[in-house]
């Protein structure tokens, strides 16, 4: 029996109510007017071509801990959350992808031609096109769907809206022609290689794995072309915000690659291009010339480095074993550690310092567990952890200073980028 999009029939169906339970912080009410809304608007903006619709989801990404780590080959745990890229697509006989995103210009692009245009790097044909050439150079399927998408995975906030998109367009293919035998780890390294290589933006693939996997994702980035990734289950029942507390990312540029090139200048002194390649020990030992020769600031965010790794594993075993005290000191010390060893809390010369102030603000609530700048740091977002009882009343309290706008709650998700199974 096909599936019914509509409020009243999405509210009366189980495994809609189920799906939204598990993805969304959203009320089932709320969840089904989204749905109702954008199937609605695909079936006009493609006719009878709209008739068959299925639903697809690819979530929004934080960082847990592993701050600036990355690019040295560190170590990394993300997680996927209840924000995501949702999706009502149908599948067409046309070679070619269509994709309609809300608020956005529409997407098209010709699967029997997928080599690289320099006319669409920074653009989102770039990625779908890099992902679909990237399927087939692996001798996967690929084929021709038409789709309308909508995103509540904010821009700016550090939750990689961009890699929801990629994960999106990878699961549809894996699905509709794959009979979803990519997994998810292949369909992360497809999404990063379509963003390297014809978007043109250098990236890691944190990003891409918190969205495609789904729950805690632990990163090992010892081997960059490639990572150790697992998936950890997220035990834990507190509330998860995201705080916007301002700032702008403009011309921070500089601040970002100054912490890896400082980074490297250490590692350099041993002989090596980055800092996991260098003995903790060795370098411990070393700190005395090394004050000598670099700025404290370099020495300290080589120390950074070096505990955040120990501090992922660690945090990793206590995940694990459900020790929700032992993982939220650990995220607390992660984040302390990124603000007075990396100094990544805001940039030179900045009096306003909004995420010290954000921080600062937090920790003085008295439901509060664990809290940490979120992303790159220097601007932008506070991740905060409250416990149950006092999540409500904390939204409201940040929401009063921020803006309701700019507080989010949120919560883990399970599923990585998938396809919702909704059907009676």
């Amino acid at each position: 029996m096909a599936i019914l999009y509509d409020k009243k029939s999405l509210l009366e169906n189980k495994k809609f109510l189920t799906a939204v339970s598990e993805l969304y912080t959203a009320s089932p009410e709320d969840a089904a007017a989204r749905v109702e809304n954008l199937v609605s608007r695909h079936r006009i903006s493609f006719g009878s071509a709209a008739d068959e619709v299925i639903l697809f989801s690819a979530p929004g990404r934080i960082e847990i801990a592993g701050n600036h780590t990355d690019h040295n080959n560190g170590k990394v745990l993300a997680a996927a959350i209840s924000v995501d890229l949702l999706g009502a697509v149908s599948p067409t006989d046309e070679p070619k992808i269509v994709v309609n995103s809300i608020g956005y210009p529409s997407v098209s692009v010709d699967l029997t031609d997928l080599e690289p245009k320099e006319r669409e790097q920074g653009d989102s044909a770039a990625l779908v096109r890099g992902i679909a050439r990237a399927f087939k150079d692996r001798g996967y399927n690929i084929g021709g769907f038409i789709a309308t998408t909508t995103s509540d995975v904010f821009k700016g906030a550090g939750m990689s809206s961009s890699a929801s998109f990629e994960l999106f367009v990878a699961e549809v293919l894996n699905d509709f022609y794959n009979g979803g035998v990519v997994s998810p780890v292949e369909k992360a390294i497809i999404s990063q290689y379509a963003e390297n290589v014809y978007f043109g933006k250098p990236s890691g693939l944190m990003d891409q794995s918190a969205i495609s996997i789904g729950g805690v994702s632990y990163i090992d980035f010892m081997d960059a072309s490639a990572p150790e990734v697992s998936k950890l289950h997220w035990g834990f029942f507190d509330s998860i915000y995201v705080v916007n507390c301002g700032g702008d990312h403009c011309n921070l540029t500089a601040n970002y690659a100054a912490i890896m090139q400082e980074m490297r200048l250490i590692a350099s002194e041993f002989g090596a291009e980055k800092l996991r390649f260098v003995d903790k020990n060795e370098f411990y030992a070393s700190i005395g010339r090394l004050k000598s020769k670099y700025s404290g600031r370099a020495v300290l965010r080589a120390m950074h480095f070096f505990e955040e790794n120990e501090r992922v594993d660690e945090l990793k075993e206590a995940i694990v074993n459900e020790d929700d005290s032992a993982a939220y000191a650990l995220i607390n010390a992660s984040g302390l550690s990124s603000q007075l060893k990396l100094q990544n809390c805001y940039p030179e010369g900045d009096t306003a310092e909004p995420i010290p102030l954000a921080l600062a603000i937090a920790s003085e609530y008295a439901g509060v567990k664990a809290l940490r700048v979120h992303g790159g740091g220097f601007a932008g977002t506070v991740l905060v952890i409250t416990d149950p009882d006092s999540a409500e009343h904390f939204g409201e309290y940040m929401s009063g200073l921020y803006g309701k706008e700019s507080v989010h709650r949120l919560k883990i998700r399970e599923a990585g980028a998938v396809r919702l199974d909704i059907g009676e």
